[in-house]
């Protein structure tokens, strides 16, 4: 089993650049495939096919909600972990032929993603190992990380948009990863479908890391997005996908 997450500023493409990552593995057979995503938006389930209401799935936090406010549950002495983690394996994970999926939602009250990011990292550690890949979304802050939800993973590819504050992000985030101890093989980065080709010399010699090239952007992938219609569904041959399917093979995929 190997994890990747992807990460990145605000409306770089990160979570299209899962999607598509997911697409390549589908279609290598490299399943089954466990997508998480951590976005507050949840917008990878619908970037990959899934109306999580339609089917009857609940969010982390949505569980958490209904364990601990809306039965009137204590969030002290037992954790909570313990407390939901049937649920989750009950009402919160969605169950496909390819892949599965888990989404972390909206907080359920003022404040930090804590809670859910507790009962998320211990339910990660019982449910991955039955993967072949786990394929994290993570949002453009770095609390999730800061957590450590994942305390041990394998790749990690930096989404870089169209700003200096994504050059910042990448040096940011691999502070983070150091200083909270997170277990990791590799940091690449990779820019975004609006990066611009002239900044990609300026990537690959001023950021300490890998850099394994552009997203392109792509007409059909913008009107399956605004659509909503599966990326999952693309034809193989569309310049989007196959710029992440090279992008992947650089990296060893």
């Amino acid at each position: 089993m190997k994890t990747l997450v992807t990460m990145g500023r605000g409306g770089t493409g990160k979570t299209s650049f899962t999607a598509l990552a997911a697409k390549h593995f589908i279609a290598k057979a490299q399943t089954p495939i466990l997508l998480v995503d951590l976005d507050p938006d949840q917008n990878l389930a619908e970037m990959v096919g899934i109306d999580l209401d339609k089917e009857g799935v609940k969010t982390i936090a949505d569980l958490i909600s209904e364990t601990f406010i809306k039965r009137g549950g204590t969030t002290t002495g037992i954790a909570p972990t313990e407390r939901i983690e049937s649920r989750i394996w009950e009402d919160g994970l969605y169950e496909g032929g390819s892949f599965d999926l888990i989404a972390v939602g909206t907080k359920w009250v003022e404040g930090c993603y804590c809670l859910p990011d507790s009962a998320l990292k211990g339910a990660l550690a019982t449910i991955t190992k039955n993967y072949r890949y786990v394929l994290i979304d993570s949002p453009a802050g770095l609390e999730h990380l800061n957590r450590k939800v994942a305390s041990q993973v394998d790749d990690i590819f930096d989404i870089m948009g169209p700003s200096h504050k994504s050059f910042e992000h990448v040096k940011r985030a691999h502070r983070i990863i150091r200083e909270v101890k997170i277990g990791m093989n590799r940091f690449f980065i990779v820019g975004g479908y609006l990066f611009p080709e002239s900044e990609e010399e300026r990537a690959k010699t001023t950021l300490p890391h890998e850099y394994l090239g552009k997203v392109v952007q792509d007409p059909l992938v913008q009107e399956y997005v605004l659509s909503g219609r599966s990326l999952l569904d693309l034809p193989d041959d569309t310049p989007g996908y196959l710029s992440v399917k090279e992008i992947l093979g650089k990296a060893g995929y």
